[in-house]
């Protein structure tokens, strides 16, 4: 279940609406352990099980750090700091106040997926002790048996999102700013990475410094989470770029148009790109692509209507006399 990726870190599927679809890790250095993202409550008898694997016990877990609060990455961060007595919660500081009081993260994801399909795919979250938590300023440096762990924050995708790199290996945990790189997609060993802009905080320019500051780091690898280890990432950062262009750009379409049926023209707009990149890329048929991206084509078109109100109410302040 705990896939081996080098250099002590291990890929655990924690098998959120399908195989290889969202994913956490596992870093280990002698007897100390670090989780990166969580996934969902559902997710726990996974992580426990690798970490028993790898022959840790939860006691060892040093932190537990979610890139961001998104419930795919941290909705059993609660479950798994119970689980784990010793860790503590690394987290940007504005994701912090949702790892102690989840109950806004709660209401609000209830409202994106509907109480019936958060209680099937997330099932509860759970509070963390403040003081079992930190917030993790940029640059942050974490000890881990003999490396060091370094936390960047990278909005974009999240106005809460870091990444985590680790000095030693030269890996960088990447949660959701490199992108989806789904391992169905891959054809002769190449990855397709597109852009995630699911609700509430994508944002197009924040991204792109992001990116450029990741980067700087000359990672030898990156880590997503949805799915897996990209060596040489330096190659493959153009094509991200080009897939948040993309969907920046059919955003911006949609300004000065009559909102009627806005979010059913983004919708079709977001399913046109990710298909037709998906197919292209891969030579699978457009029904299996479009299976694969099905959640992500609501979510990323959700996230740029949100994006478009707040442009619009950033418009209308700076108008005002």
């Amino acid at each position: 279940m705990a896939e081996p990726i080098g250099n002590g870190s291990f890929l655990i599927d924690t098998g959120l609406y399908r195989s290889q679809h969202a994913g956490c890790y596992l870093i280990q250095d002698g007897d100390e352990f670090a989780f990166v993202d969580t996934g969902t409550q559902h997710a726990l008898p996974r992580l426990l099980e690798a970490l028993r694997s790898c022959g840790g016990r939860p006691d060892q877990v040093r932190y537990v750090i979610p890139t961001h609060v998104h419930l795919d990455h941290a909705g059993g961060a609660g479950q798994l700091m119970h689980a784990c007595p010793e860790a503590t919660l690394v987290v940007h500081p504005k994701g912090q106040p949702h790892m102690v009081d989840p109950s806004k993260l709660q209401t609000g994801a209830i409202a994106v997926y509907g109480e019936e399909a958060f209680a099937r795919d997330f099932g509860t979250l759970e509070a963390i002790d403040i003081e079992r938590t930190l917030a993790a300023g940029h640059e942050l440096i974490l000890d881990l048996g003999d490396r060091q762990l370094q936390f960047i924050h990278t909005p974009g995708h999240a106005n809460h999102h870091g990444c985590v790199h680790d000095r030693t290996s030269g890996y960088l945990y990447t949660g959701d700013t490199f992108g989806l790189g789904y391992r169905e997609l891959y054809r002769d060993g190449e990855p397709l990475l597109v852009a995630t802009t699911t609700p509430v905080a994508f944002d197009p320019d924040a991204w792109f410094e992001s990116l450029d500051r990741m980067l700087a780091l000359e990672p030898s690898a990156c880590c997503l989470t949805h799915f897996g280890k990209i060596d040489a990432p330096k190659r493959y950062a153009g094509m991200l770029r080009r897939s948040i262009e993309s969907h920046r750009d059919i955003a911006l379409a949609e300004e000065g148009r009559d909102p009627t049926g806005r979010d059913e023209r983004l919708l079709a707009a977001v399913e046109a790109e990710l298909v037709d990149a998906g197919m292209a890329h891969s030579g699978l048929s457009r029904e299996h692509v479009r299976a694969l991206f099905d959640s992500d084509i609501t979510l990323n078109a959700q996230g740029l209507a949100i994006w478009l109100k707040r442009r619009a109410r950033r418009a209308g302040q700076q108008a005002a006399p």
